[in-house]
Parts: structure tokens; C-alpha cells; sequence
């Protein structure tokens, strides 16, 4: 069932916006943070489904009254049918008053913005409350921004605006400043591994190895059951020389140049194999000092002889290389140099 109950270890979240919908007092405006592939999108249908559902015409409420009230107010059914033709019509992407806003290429620009205040303008076409979805809102340049918070000041009638961002201090603090913010937290390990498990038939093992690498994301466990992700990691691990990093200091330099030219080819998962690289790291520290809390669980045993050539200072220094790679691709620097000169510091430490 498309409703909050599909949506995993997210109780707070869920908790306030059925209280929400309970109470009949809806802000005018959401802001949903929290990293991607945790539920943030799905709430925020379910929530547009909740504010129009008319489950009563569905047959799976006909209860006696007494019963219907439990789940409705004012009008509004707490915990969305998913049967009934609003509610069917928001899950189709064909609702005329569920508006989605996405980015076009990189951006949102100030005249997705003004098409924006123009349809709003307008009285909703059949829902009970017109919803707009602003997703990446982060990626809104400062003209929409700017536009988006003047509408804000001045909220339509019968309109709630949901803006879907990973932090706060992505947007504007005067936008963040108008908005009811829920904060989404990253999905449990055990969470995600059964679900792995259940609803996707993945070996238990498995699942349990791609959620301890998921970082709390549905979204990238999903993709890493999808690919050869733990081929890749493999991969990674040993052709970036971390495999041994006592030894990395004798490899030579135009096999770390050419890994690095390897590494940034695909940009996509570049973000991706600086964490693995640091999890591989991490672990060799871990297991110094509790073995089961390691991550790549199926390589435990590599994990432990590995480990014990290594100091701890040297696998420190080796980490917070990686991150100030990671730092210097945040601030927009030359993502080849970045890699070529990571490489290099990982081989002198």
C-alpha cells in the first residue's frame, strides 16, 4: 500500500505529518531533509494522497462511522486508500493538482518558478488542497530561490508546498525560516537488509554486506543489488592499492596515475568509491577492536591479516587524505588533479 506505512524507519517524520493531518492543521509549507533514498519523495506523495483521499468511496472504509472518524478529520484521511480516484490519480503522476517541480539539467530556474506562480494563481481544478513538490529544491539558482520565497510570504489559497532538499543550509535561511522542517534520518542497517531479504530475495548475507554499505539508503541498496557492486569493490580495493596500504608506498607512481585516471572516468560513482575506499580503511581499524563491527563482513578474514601490518596512525593519515579529496570535489576543485593528488599523498603516508 502506497501510504506512510510504506515508508521505513521514518516514525518521527510519519508521526508529525499524521499529526498534522489529525489536527487539520496544515502548514502552508514542508521542507523534508534528509539523504537520498530514505523516503523523503514517498512521504511526501503519500501526504498529497492523505490531503485528498476519499477512501470512504473505496468500499475499504465502509465501517460504521465511530470507525471512519478514527481516520479522518475534517475531511481528511489520516493514513492514505490508495483505491480511490484522487488517490489513484496522485499515484499516476495524471492529478491536475499535484504539481512536481524538478530540475532542468542542472538547476531549477527562475522560470520554472513564474510558470509555477501563474498555475497557482488559478483556483485548484478538483482538489480538496493543491500540493507542489519542489525536488532537489537545492538545486533552485538564487533568481527562483528569490521568486519561490516571495510566494512563500504569500501562500495560495488552499495550496501546501513541499520542498524536498539533503540540508537546510543548501537553501536560503530565509526559505528554510518559512517552512515546517522534518528531518528524515538514514535508514537502519537490519532495516534495510530485510528488506533486501524479503521483498527482493537477496541471500542474507548479501544483504546484510550491501546494508552495512548503504549508508541508510534504499535507493543505493536497491542499485547496488542491481549491478556488480561487489565485484566493483573488489575491484577498487585492490587495484587502488589499499589492499596492502602498508606496501602502497612501492607502487609505482604510473600505476596510482592511471587508477586515478580510471577512477574519473565514470564521475557518477566517483563519490561512491572514495566511501568505499574509506569503509575498506575504516574496517582495518575496527576490526583492531571488535572484528563483527567490520563492514564488508565477507572479507573479514583479509580484513584481519591486513590489519595487523598496519599502524593506526598510518591507516588515520590515510583516511583523512580521502576526505580532504572529498572536500576539495565539494568546493567545485579539478576533479582529475583532486584523484591524480590524493593517489600520490595515499602512496608517501
Amino acid at each position: 500500500m502506497p501510504g506512510f506505512e510504506s515508508i521505513v524507519d521514518q516514525d518521527r517524520p510519519k508521526r508529525i505529518l499524521t499529526t498534522f493531518l489529525a489536527k487539520g492543521t496544515i502548514p502552508h509549507a514542508l521542507l523534508f531533509t534528509g539523504i537520498v533514498g530514505v523516503g523523503k519523495q514517498d512521504a511526501a506523495m503519500a501526504f498529497a494522497m492523505a490531503c485528498n483521499c476519499k477512501g470512504k468511496d473505496t468500499g475499504r472504509f465502509e465501517q460504521e462511522d465511530r470507525d471512519l472518524s478514527d481516520r479522518r478529520k475534517d475531511g481528511i484521511l489520516i493514513e492514505p486508500c490508495g483505491n480511490c480516484r484522487p488517490c489513484r490519480k496522485i499515484l499516476s503522476g495524471n492529478h491536475p493538482d499535484i504539481i512536481h517541480v524538478k530540475p532542468s539539467g542542472d538547476y531549477i530556474r527562475i522560470a520554472q518558478i513564474r510558470t509555477l506562480i501563474e498555475i497557482l494563481a488559478l483556483k485548484p481544478y478538483e482538489a480538496k488542497r493543491r500540493v507542489v513538490i519542489i525536488s532537489k529544491a537545492q538545486a533552485m539558482n538564487p533568481a527562483a530561490g528569490n521568486a519561490l520565497l516571495k510566494m512563500l510570504e504569500e501562500p495560495p489559497d488552499r495550496t501546501i508546498l513541499i520542498l524536498i532538499a539533503e540540508q537546510t543550509a543548501d537553501l536560503l535561511p530565509t526559505i528554510v525560516s518559512r517552512c515546517q522542517h522534518i528531518r528524515f534520518t538514514p535508514i537502519a542497517r537490519n532495516s534495510l537488509a530485510t528488506l533486501l531479504e524479503k521483498k527482493k530475495g537477496v541471500d542474507g548475507k548479501k544483504a546484510k554486506l550491501i546494508a552495512g554499505m548503504a549508508n541508510g539508503s534504499l535507493t543505493q541498496a536497491l542499485t547496488m543489488h542491481r549491478t556488480d557492486w561487489i565485484l566493483w569493490r573488489n575491484w577498487l580495493i585492490q587495484a587502488s592499492g589499499l589492499d596492502q596500504p602498508a606496501s602502497l608506498v612501492s607502487r609505482p607512481a604510473g600505476l596510482l596515475l592511471a587508477f586515478a585516471e580510471k577512477l574519473c572516468v565514470n564521475k557518477e560513482s566517483l563519490s561512491e568509491a572514495l566511501e568505499v575506499m574509506k569503509s575498506w580503511l575504516r574496517d582495518l581499524i575496527v576490526c583492531k577492536y571488535s572484528a563483527d563491527k567490520v563492514i564488508n563482513a565477507d572479507l573479514t578474514e583479509k580484513i584481519l591479516q591486513t590489519s595487523q601490518e598496519c599502524p593506526l596512525k598510518l591507516l588515520l593519515n590515510k583516511i583523512g587524505i580521502i576526505q580532504t579529496a572529498q572536500k576539495d570535489l565539494e568546493a567545485n576543485a579539478n576533479v582529475r588533479l583532486t584523484i591524480e593528488l590524493m593517489m600520490m599523498r595515499l602512496a608517501k603516508q
